[in-house]
Protein backbone atom coordinates (compact mmCIF):
# COMPACT_ATOMS: atom_id res chain seq x y z
CA UNK A 1 0.00 0.00 0.00
CA UNK A 2 1.17 3.50 -0.76
CA UNK A 3 2.76 5.35 2.15
CA UNK A 4 1.03 8.56 3.09
CA UNK A 5 2.25 11.46 5.16
CA UNK A 6 0.39 13.84 7.43
CA UNK A 7 1.34 16.67 5.11
CA UNK A 8 -0.33 14.97 2.18
CA UNK A 9 -3.55 14.54 4.15
CA UNK A 10 -4.21 11.04 2.88
CA UNK A 11 -3.03 9.45 6.10
CA UNK A 12 -6.32 10.43 7.70
CA UNK A 13 -8.23 8.40 5.15
CA UNK A 14 -6.11 5.26 5.35
CA UNK A 15 -8.73 3.41 7.38
CA UNK A 16 -11.37 4.15 4.73
CA UNK A 17 -9.01 2.96 2.02
CA UNK A 18 -8.32 -0.27 3.93
CA UNK A 19 -12.04 -0.86 4.27
CA UNK A 20 -12.49 -0.25 0.54
CA UNK A 21 -9.73 -2.72 -0.36
CA UNK A 22 -11.28 -5.26 2.01
CA UNK A 23 -14.65 -4.87 0.28
CA UNK A 24 -13.10 -5.22 -3.19
CA UNK A 25 -11.29 -8.39 -2.07
CA UNK A 26 -14.58 -9.80 -0.82
CA UNK A 27 -16.29 -8.98 -4.12
CA UNK A 28 -13.51 -10.79 -5.94
CA UNK A 29 -13.76 -13.86 -3.74
CA UNK A 30 -15.00 -17.14 -5.20
CA UNK A 31 -17.88 -17.20 -2.72
CA UNK A 32 -19.19 -13.75 -3.64
CA UNK A 33 -18.84 -14.49 -7.35
CA UNK A 34 -21.60 -17.11 -7.00
CA UNK A 35 -24.10 -14.72 -5.39
CA UNK A 36 -27.10 -13.17 -7.05
CA UNK A 37 -27.02 -9.42 -7.68
CA UNK A 38 -29.43 -8.67 -4.82
CA UNK A 39 -27.12 -10.31 -2.29
CA UNK A 40 -24.15 -8.38 -3.67
CA UNK A 41 -26.18 -5.18 -3.54
CA UNK A 42 -26.86 -5.73 0.18
CA UNK A 43 -23.20 -6.54 0.80
CA UNK A 44 -22.03 -3.31 -0.83
CA UNK A 45 -24.70 -1.25 0.96
CA UNK A 46 -23.68 -2.61 4.36
CA UNK A 47 -19.92 -2.36 3.95
CA UNK A 48 -20.05 0.78 1.86
CA UNK A 49 -21.73 2.63 4.73
CA UNK A 50 -18.70 1.91 6.91
CA UNK A 51 -16.40 3.31 4.21
CA UNK A 52 -18.42 6.53 4.22
CA UNK A 53 -18.31 6.71 8.01
CA UNK A 54 -14.54 6.30 8.00
CA UNK A 55 -14.21 9.03 5.36
CA UNK A 56 -16.21 11.35 7.59
CA UNK A 57 -14.12 10.39 10.61
CA UNK A 58 -10.94 10.91 8.60
CA UNK A 59 -12.00 14.40 7.61
CA UNK A 60 -12.76 15.34 11.22
CA UNK A 61 -9.41 13.88 12.35
CA UNK A 62 -7.69 15.97 9.71
CA UNK A 63 -9.43 19.14 10.91
CA UNK A 64 -8.47 18.32 14.52
CA UNK A 65 -4.82 17.77 13.59
CA UNK A 66 -4.66 21.14 11.85
CA UNK A 67 -6.25 23.11 14.69
CA UNK A 68 -3.74 25.55 16.09
CA UNK A 69 -3.90 26.59 19.75
CA UNK A 70 -4.83 30.17 20.60
CA UNK A 71 -3.64 32.25 23.53
CA UNK A 72 -7.19 33.09 24.49
CA UNK A 73 -10.75 33.09 23.15
CA UNK A 74 -13.64 35.45 23.90
CA UNK A 75 -17.06 33.80 24.15
CA UNK A 76 -20.53 35.08 23.33
CA UNK A 77 -20.69 36.51 26.85
CA UNK A 78 -17.72 38.77 26.11
CA UNK A 79 -15.55 37.01 28.70
CA UNK A 80 -11.99 35.97 27.90
CA UNK A 81 -10.99 32.33 28.27
CA UNK A 82 -7.33 31.31 28.54
CA UNK A 83 -7.44 27.81 30.02
CA UNK A 84 -6.97 25.31 27.18
CA UNK A 85 -7.85 21.64 27.13
CA UNK A 86 -8.59 19.05 24.44
CA UNK A 87 -12.11 17.69 24.55
CA UNK A 88 -13.89 14.96 22.58
CA UNK A 89 -17.49 15.06 21.44
CA UNK A 90 -19.61 12.57 19.56
CA UNK A 91 -21.54 13.34 16.40
CA UNK A 92 -24.27 11.16 14.90
CA UNK A 93 -24.17 11.50 11.10
CA UNK A 94 -25.87 10.04 8.04
CA UNK A 95 -23.10 7.42 7.96
CA UNK A 96 -23.04 6.51 11.65
CA UNK A 97 -21.37 7.76 14.82
CA UNK A 98 -18.06 9.66 14.68
CA UNK A 99 -16.08 11.68 17.21
CA UNK A 100 -14.25 15.00 17.12
CA UNK A 101 -11.16 16.01 19.08
CA UNK A 102 -10.97 19.78 19.50
CA UNK A 103 -9.52 22.41 21.78
CA UNK A 104 -11.79 23.97 24.38
CA UNK A 105 -11.12 27.28 26.11
CA UNK A 106 -12.54 28.05 29.55
CA UNK A 107 -12.06 30.18 32.63
CA UNK A 108 -13.25 30.27 36.23
CA UNK A 109 -17.01 29.60 36.29
CA UNK A 110 -17.18 30.01 32.50
CA UNK A 111 -18.52 27.55 29.96
CA UNK A 112 -16.03 26.22 27.45
CA UNK A 113 -15.80 27.66 23.94
CA UNK A 114 -14.69 25.51 20.99
CA UNK A 115 -13.43 27.42 17.92
CA UNK A 116 -13.41 24.27 15.78
CA UNK A 117 -17.09 23.70 16.54
CA UNK A 118 -17.78 27.11 15.07
CA UNK A 119 -15.56 26.52 12.04
CA UNK A 120 -17.47 23.32 11.29
CA UNK A 121 -20.84 24.84 12.31
CA UNK A 122 -21.49 21.84 14.54
CA UNK A 123 -24.89 21.61 16.22
CA UNK A 124 -25.23 22.14 19.94
CA UNK A 125 -26.68 18.62 20.24
CA UNK A 126 -25.13 15.44 18.85
CA UNK A 127 -27.04 15.15 15.57
CA UNK A 128 -25.41 16.40 12.35
CA UNK A 129 -27.04 18.75 9.89
CA UNK A 130 -27.50 15.97 7.36
CA UNK A 131 -29.12 13.75 9.97
CA UNK A 132 -31.39 16.59 11.07
CA UNK A 133 -32.53 17.03 7.48
CA UNK A 134 -33.18 13.30 7.17
CA UNK A 135 -35.19 13.29 10.41
CA UNK A 136 -37.24 16.26 9.24
CA UNK A 137 -37.88 14.69 5.84
CA UNK A 138 -38.99 11.37 7.32
CA UNK A 139 -41.09 12.95 10.09
CA UNK A 140 -42.88 14.98 7.44
CA UNK A 141 -43.84 11.78 5.63
CA UNK A 142 -44.61 9.27 8.35
CA UNK A 143 -45.13 8.73 12.09
CA UNK A 144 -42.35 9.38 14.57
CA UNK A 145 -42.09 5.64 15.27
CA UNK A 146 -41.69 4.92 11.57
CA UNK A 147 -39.15 7.76 11.33
CA UNK A 148 -37.00 6.04 13.98
CA UNK A 149 -37.09 2.82 11.93
CA UNK A 150 -36.18 4.61 8.71
CA UNK A 151 -33.27 6.45 10.31
CA UNK A 152 -31.99 3.24 11.88
CA UNK A 153 -32.11 1.39 8.56
CA UNK A 154 -30.65 4.24 6.53
CA UNK A 155 -27.87 5.38 8.87
CA UNK A 156 -27.47 2.77 11.58
CA UNK A 157 -28.10 5.51 14.17
CA UNK A 158 -30.80 5.02 16.78
CA UNK A 159 -32.55 8.22 17.87
CA UNK A 160 -35.01 8.08 20.79
CA UNK A 161 -38.56 9.17 19.98
CA UNK A 162 -38.41 12.24 22.20
CA UNK A 163 -35.26 13.42 20.40
CA UNK A 164 -36.93 12.83 17.02
CA UNK A 165 -39.81 15.08 18.07
CA UNK A 166 -37.42 17.74 19.40
CA UNK A 167 -35.28 17.64 16.25
CA UNK A 168 -38.38 18.02 14.08
CA UNK A 169 -39.33 21.15 15.98
CA UNK A 170 -35.79 22.53 15.98
CA UNK A 171 -35.35 22.04 12.23
CA UNK A 172 -38.56 23.94 11.45
CA UNK A 173 -38.04 27.06 13.60
CA UNK A 174 -36.85 29.33 10.76
CA UNK A 175 -39.87 28.68 8.52
CA UNK A 176 -41.42 32.16 8.68
CA UNK A 177 -38.07 33.97 8.44
CA UNK A 178 -37.15 31.90 5.39
CA UNK A 179 -40.21 32.92 3.41
CA UNK A 180 -40.02 36.54 4.48
CA UNK A 181 -36.56 36.84 2.92
CA UNK A 182 -37.03 34.41 0.02
CA UNK A 183 -36.82 35.91 -3.46
CA UNK A 184 -39.78 34.17 -5.06
CA UNK A 185 -39.50 33.32 -8.74
CA UNK A 186 -42.33 34.91 -10.71
CA UNK A 187 -43.81 33.70 -13.99
CA UNK A 188 -44.05 36.79 -16.17
CA UNK A 189 -46.34 34.95 -18.62
CA UNK A 190 -48.94 34.23 -15.93
CA UNK A 191 -51.50 37.03 -15.73
CA UNK A 192 -53.29 35.65 -12.69
CA UNK A 193 -52.06 35.62 -9.10
CA UNK A 194 -54.33 33.26 -7.18
CA UNK A 195 -54.72 33.00 -3.42
CA UNK A 196 -56.82 30.31 -1.79
CA UNK A 197 -57.41 29.14 1.77
CA UNK A 198 -59.34 26.57 3.78
CA UNK A 199 -59.23 24.87 7.20
CA UNK A 200 -58.81 21.31 8.46
CA UNK A 201 -59.12 19.97 11.99
CA UNK A 202 -56.34 18.13 13.85
CA UNK A 203 -56.93 15.99 16.93
CA UNK A 204 -54.90 17.63 19.71
CA UNK A 205 -53.90 16.93 23.26
CA UNK A 206 -56.41 18.55 25.58
CA UNK A 207 -53.96 21.14 26.91
CA UNK A 208 -53.20 22.37 23.37
CA UNK A 209 -56.77 22.94 22.25
CA UNK A 210 -58.06 26.49 21.90
CA UNK A 211 -59.71 27.70 25.11
CA UNK A 212 -63.35 27.21 24.14
CA UNK A 213 -62.73 23.76 22.66
CA UNK A 214 -60.62 22.70 25.65
CA UNK A 215 -63.36 23.66 28.10
CA UNK A 216 -65.93 21.70 26.10
CA UNK A 217 -63.59 18.70 25.95
CA UNK A 218 -63.01 18.77 29.71
CA UNK A 219 -66.77 18.66 30.31
CA UNK A 220 -67.41 15.73 27.98
CA UNK A 221 -67.17 12.10 29.05
CA UNK A 222 -65.74 9.22 27.02
CA UNK A 223 -68.15 6.42 26.13
CA UNK A 224 -65.23 4.00 26.14
CA UNK A 225 -61.69 4.35 27.47
CA UNK A 226 -59.53 2.99 24.66
CA UNK A 227 -60.55 5.36 21.86
CA UNK A 228 -62.74 8.31 20.93
CA UNK A 229 -66.22 7.28 19.81
CA UNK A 230 -68.28 8.77 17.00
CA UNK A 231 -68.88 12.46 17.64
CA UNK A 232 -66.31 12.73 20.43
CA UNK A 233 -63.62 14.10 18.12
CA UNK A 234 -65.71 17.25 17.71
CA UNK A 235 -64.24 18.75 20.87
CA UNK A 236 -60.79 17.25 20.36
CA UNK A 237 -59.71 19.16 17.26
CA UNK A 238 -57.92 22.42 16.66
CA UNK A 239 -58.34 23.95 13.22
CA UNK A 240 -55.29 24.32 11.02
CA UNK A 241 -55.56 27.05 8.41
CA UNK A 242 -54.19 26.04 5.02
CA UNK A 243 -53.16 28.59 2.38
CA UNK A 244 -51.76 28.54 -1.12
CA UNK A 245 -50.50 31.14 -3.58
CA UNK A 246 -49.77 30.35 -7.21
CA UNK A 247 -49.68 31.90 -10.66
CA UNK A 248 -51.69 30.87 -13.69
CA UNK A 249 -52.60 31.86 -17.21
CA UNK A 250 -56.27 32.47 -18.11
CA UNK A 251 -58.28 29.42 -19.13
CA UNK A 252 -61.44 30.41 -21.02
CA UNK A 253 -64.34 27.94 -20.92
CA UNK A 254 -68.09 28.01 -21.40
CA UNK A 255 -70.75 26.94 -18.92
CA UNK A 256 -71.52 23.93 -21.13
CA UNK A 257 -67.88 22.87 -21.09
CA UNK A 258 -67.78 23.14 -17.31
CA UNK A 259 -70.84 20.88 -17.00
CA UNK A 260 -69.59 18.38 -19.58
CA UNK A 261 -72.20 19.26 -22.20
CA UNK A 262 -69.69 20.39 -24.82
CA UNK A 263 -66.60 18.23 -25.28
CA UNK A 264 -65.58 19.75 -28.60
CA UNK A 265 -62.74 22.21 -28.57
CA UNK A 266 -62.26 22.33 -24.81
CA UNK A 267 -58.95 24.18 -24.34
CA UNK A 268 -56.23 22.40 -22.44
CA UNK A 269 -55.86 23.69 -18.91
CA UNK A 270 -52.61 25.67 -18.50
CA UNK A 271 -50.31 24.43 -15.77
CA UNK A 272 -50.12 26.55 -12.66
CA UNK A 273 -46.66 27.75 -11.63
CA UNK A 274 -44.70 28.70 -8.52
CA UNK A 275 -47.23 27.11 -6.21
CA UNK A 276 -46.52 27.53 -2.52
CA UNK A 277 -48.68 25.77 0.07
CA UNK A 278 -48.49 25.92 3.84
CA UNK A 279 -50.56 25.43 6.97
CA UNK A 280 -50.51 26.52 10.59
CA UNK A 281 -52.36 25.18 13.60
CA UNK A 282 -50.74 27.72 15.93
CA UNK A 283 -51.59 30.91 14.05
CA UNK A 284 -55.15 32.16 13.80
CA UNK A 285 -57.03 32.08 10.52
CA UNK A 286 -56.63 35.84 10.17
CA UNK A 287 -52.86 35.63 10.66
CA UNK A 288 -52.44 32.95 7.98
CA UNK A 289 -54.60 34.88 5.54
CA UNK A 290 -52.50 38.00 6.16
CA UNK A 291 -49.43 35.88 5.42
CA UNK A 292 -51.10 34.77 2.20
CA UNK A 293 -51.60 38.38 1.11
CA UNK A 294 -48.01 39.22 2.10
CA UNK A 295 -46.78 36.36 -0.10
CA UNK A 296 -48.79 37.74 -3.02
CA UNK A 297 -47.33 41.21 -2.44
CA UNK A 298 -43.77 39.83 -2.46
CA UNK A 299 -44.42 38.22 -5.82
CA UNK A 300 -46.17 41.16 -7.41
CA UNK A 301 -45.05 44.38 -5.68
CA UNK A 302 -45.99 46.48 -8.70
CA UNK A 303 -49.46 44.91 -8.67
CA UNK A 304 -49.51 44.14 -12.38
CA UNK A 305 -51.26 40.76 -12.08
CA UNK A 306 -54.97 40.18 -11.57
CA UNK A 307 -55.34 38.95 -7.99
CA UNK A 308 -58.00 36.39 -7.14
CA UNK A 309 -59.02 34.73 -3.88
CA UNK A 310 -60.78 31.37 -4.05
CA UNK A 311 -62.75 30.38 -0.93
CA UNK A 312 -65.54 28.03 0.09
CA UNK A 313 -67.61 30.79 1.70
CA UNK A 314 -67.30 29.97 5.40
CA UNK A 315 -68.27 33.14 7.26
CA UNK A 316 -65.21 33.61 9.48
CA UNK A 317 -62.97 32.87 6.51
CA UNK A 318 -64.79 35.43 4.38
CA UNK A 319 -64.51 38.11 7.08
CA UNK A 320 -60.77 37.48 7.42
CA UNK A 321 -60.27 37.69 3.63
CA UNK A 322 -62.25 40.92 3.37
CA UNK A 323 -60.26 42.42 6.26
CA UNK A 324 -56.98 41.46 4.55
CA UNK A 325 -58.15 43.03 1.28
CA UNK A 326 -59.05 46.27 3.07
CA UNK A 327 -55.71 46.31 4.87
CA UNK A 328 -53.69 45.64 1.71
CA UNK A 329 -55.50 48.20 -0.41
CA UNK A 330 -55.30 45.94 -3.45
CA UNK A 331 -57.88 45.19 -6.11
CA UNK A 332 -58.79 41.57 -5.39
CA UNK A 333 -61.71 39.56 -6.76
CA UNK A 334 -63.23 36.96 -4.42
CA UNK A 335 -64.62 33.85 -6.12
CA UNK A 336 -66.68 31.35 -4.15
CA UNK A 337 -66.25 27.68 -4.96
CA UNK A 338 -68.66 26.37 -7.60
CA UNK A 339 -68.57 22.83 -6.19
CA UNK A 340 -70.21 24.11 -3.01
CA UNK A 341 -72.98 25.60 -5.16
CA UNK A 342 -73.55 22.19 -6.76
CA UNK A 343 -73.90 20.62 -3.31
CA UNK A 344 -76.69 23.05 -2.46
CA UNK A 345 -78.35 22.36 -5.82
CA UNK A 346 -78.36 18.59 -5.32
CA UNK A 347 -79.97 18.92 -1.89
CA UNK A 348 -82.62 21.21 -3.37
CA UNK A 349 -83.23 18.83 -6.30
CA UNK A 350 -84.17 16.02 -3.94
CA UNK A 351 -87.07 18.14 -2.70
CA UNK A 352 -88.61 17.75 -6.17
CA UNK A 353 -87.35 14.38 -7.42
CA UNK A 354 -86.14 11.14 -5.82
CA UNK A 355 -82.36 10.65 -5.49
CA UNK A 356 -80.73 8.83 -8.39
CA UNK A 357 -83.35 9.79 -10.94
CA UNK A 358 -82.70 11.38 -14.33
CA UNK A 359 -85.16 14.15 -13.42
CA UNK A 360 -83.04 15.18 -10.44
CA UNK A 361 -79.90 15.20 -12.54
CA UNK A 362 -81.55 17.26 -15.27
CA UNK A 363 -82.84 19.75 -12.69
CA UNK A 364 -79.33 20.24 -11.29
CA UNK A 365 -77.86 20.52 -14.78
CA UNK A 366 -80.29 23.22 -15.90
CA UNK A 367 -79.93 25.28 -12.74
CA UNK A 368 -76.12 24.94 -12.73
CA UNK A 369 -75.93 26.18 -16.34
CA UNK A 370 -78.13 29.15 -15.46
CA UNK A 371 -75.91 30.06 -12.50
CA UNK A 372 -72.74 29.74 -14.59
CA UNK A 373 -74.29 32.06 -17.15
CA UNK A 374 -74.91 34.71 -14.49
CA UNK A 375 -78.64 34.18 -13.80
CA UNK A 376 -78.29 34.02 -10.03
CA UNK A 377 -81.41 35.95 -9.00
CA UNK A 378 -83.64 34.29 -11.59
CA UNK A 379 -82.46 30.84 -10.52
CA UNK A 380 -83.11 31.53 -6.83
CA UNK A 381 -86.56 32.98 -7.52
CA UNK A 382 -87.45 30.13 -9.86
CA UNK A 383 -86.70 27.35 -7.38
CA UNK A 384 -88.74 29.13 -4.71
CA UNK A 385 -91.71 29.38 -7.09
CA UNK A 386 -91.38 25.69 -7.93
CA UNK A 387 -91.53 24.79 -4.25
CA UNK A 388 -94.62 26.95 -3.80
CA UNK A 389 -96.40 25.51 -6.87
CA UNK A 390 -95.77 21.98 -5.62
CA UNK A 391 -97.26 22.89 -2.24
CA UNK A 392 -94.15 21.75 -0.35
CA UNK A 393 -94.46 22.19 3.40
CA UNK A 394 -92.10 24.51 5.28
CA UNK A 395 -90.10 21.50 6.40
CA UNK A 396 -90.01 19.88 2.96
CA UNK A 397 -88.76 23.03 1.23
CA UNK A 398 -85.97 23.85 3.71
CA UNK A 399 -83.15 22.73 1.30
CA UNK A 400 -84.72 24.81 -1.49
CA UNK A 401 -84.83 27.95 0.64
CA UNK A 402 -81.30 27.32 1.90
CA UNK A 403 -80.04 27.03 -1.66
CA UNK A 404 -81.87 30.17 -2.79
CA UNK A 405 -80.63 32.14 0.23
CA UNK A 406 -77.10 30.94 -0.39
CA UNK A 407 -77.23 32.13 -4.00
CA UNK A 408 -78.64 35.56 -3.14
CA UNK A 409 -76.43 36.18 -0.10
CA UNK A 410 -73.27 35.32 -2.06
CA UNK A 411 -74.32 36.72 -5.42
CA UNK A 412 -71.32 39.04 -5.83
CA UNK A 413 -68.89 36.17 -5.27
CA UNK A 414 -70.75 33.80 -7.60
CA UNK A 415 -70.24 35.87 -10.75
CA UNK A 416 -69.10 32.86 -12.74
CA UNK A 417 -70.09 34.39 -16.07
CA UNK A 418 -67.42 37.07 -15.67
CA UNK A 419 -64.93 34.54 -14.31
CA UNK A 420 -65.37 32.17 -17.26
CA UNK A 421 -65.17 35.00 -19.78
CA UNK A 422 -61.88 36.14 -18.23
CA UNK A 423 -60.48 32.64 -17.88
CA UNK A 424 -60.46 32.68 -14.07
CA UNK A 425 -60.68 29.52 -11.92
CA UNK A 426 -63.99 28.90 -10.13
CA UNK A 427 -63.21 25.85 -7.97
CA UNK A 428 -61.04 25.35 -4.88
CA UNK A 429 -59.50 22.05 -5.90
CA UNK A 430 -55.95 23.29 -5.26
CA UNK A 431 -56.56 24.13 -1.61
CA UNK A 432 -58.72 21.07 -0.99
CA UNK A 433 -55.87 18.94 -2.30
CA UNK A 434 -53.48 20.85 -0.03
CA UNK A 435 -55.73 20.20 2.98
CA UNK A 436 -55.71 16.52 2.21
CA UNK A 437 -51.97 16.31 1.52
CA UNK A 438 -50.59 18.66 4.18
CA UNK A 439 -52.97 17.85 6.99
CA UNK A 440 -55.14 14.76 6.64
CA UNK A 441 -52.63 12.33 5.13
CA UNK A 442 -50.11 12.85 7.95
CA UNK A 443 -51.92 14.39 10.90
CA UNK A 444 -55.01 12.15 10.90
CA UNK A 445 -53.22 8.91 11.72
CA UNK A 446 -55.22 6.49 13.86
CA UNK A 447 -54.79 7.26 17.55
CA UNK A 448 -52.65 10.35 16.99
CA UNK A 449 -53.10 13.23 19.45
CA UNK A 450 -50.78 16.09 18.65
CA UNK A 451 -48.99 18.63 20.77
CA UNK A 452 -49.17 22.17 19.42
CA UNK A 453 -45.39 22.39 18.86
CA UNK A 454 -45.21 18.97 17.24
CA UNK A 455 -48.14 19.56 14.89
CA UNK A 456 -46.85 22.97 13.81
CA UNK A 457 -43.37 21.58 13.10
CA UNK A 458 -44.65 18.71 10.95
CA UNK A 459 -46.99 21.02 9.02
CA UNK A 460 -44.08 23.34 8.27
CA UNK A 461 -41.86 20.53 7.04
CA UNK A 462 -44.61 19.06 4.88
CA UNK A 463 -45.19 22.51 3.43
CA UNK A 464 -41.50 22.91 2.59
CA UNK A 465 -41.49 19.54 0.82
CA UNK A 466 -44.74 20.25 -1.05
CA UNK A 467 -43.46 23.66 -2.17
CA UNK A 468 -40.09 22.15 -3.21
CA UNK A 469 -38.24 24.51 -0.87
CA UNK A 470 -36.69 22.05 1.57
CA UNK A 471 -33.11 22.22 0.27
CA UNK A 472 -33.05 26.02 0.12
CA UNK A 473 -34.64 26.16 3.54
CA UNK A 474 -32.03 23.86 5.08
CA UNK A 475 -29.22 26.07 3.72
CA UNK A 476 -30.96 29.08 5.29
CA UNK A 477 -31.55 27.20 8.55
CA UNK A 478 -27.88 26.25 8.82
CA UNK A 479 -26.84 29.88 8.38
CA UNK A 480 -29.29 30.88 11.10
CA UNK A 481 -27.95 28.14 13.37
CA UNK A 482 -24.45 29.54 13.02
CA UNK A 483 -25.71 32.98 14.00
CA UNK A 484 -27.54 31.56 17.02
CA UNK A 485 -24.82 29.28 18.29
CA UNK A 486 -21.52 30.98 17.55
CA UNK A 487 -19.61 34.21 17.41
CA UNK A 488 -16.23 34.63 15.76
CA UNK A 489 -13.57 33.90 18.41
CA UNK A 490 -11.54 37.00 19.22
CA UNK A 491 -7.97 37.08 20.36
CA UNK A 492 -7.49 38.74 23.73
CA UNK A 493 -5.65 42.04 23.67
Amino acid sequence: MQEYTIESGFVFYAAAQEQFVKLVDELNSSTTQTLEHGDVESLIAHNGKEILRLLMQGYLNQKSAKEEPLDAVVGTDGQERRYQRERVRNLATLFGDVCIHRLGYSGPELDSVFPLDQALNLPIHKYSQGLQRKVGLEAAKCSFDKTIEEIQEYTGVTIPKRQVEQLTQAVSIDFDDFYEQKQQEVNSDADLLVMTTDSKGIVMRTEDLRDATRKAAEKSKHKIQTRLSTGEKHNRKRMATVASVYEARPHQRTAEQIMGQDDDGVPERPEISNKRVWASVRKSQSEVIEQMFAEAERRDPERKKQRLVLIDGQEAQLRAVEAAIAKSGTNVVIIQDFIHVLEYLWKAAYCFYPPGTQEAEDWVMNHALAILNGKISDTAAGMRRSATRRNLSQEERVPVDKCANYLINNKDRLDYATALANGWPIATGVIEGACRHLVKDRMDLTGARWSLDGAEAVLRLRALCASKDLDDYMDFHQRKERQRNYVIPKMAA
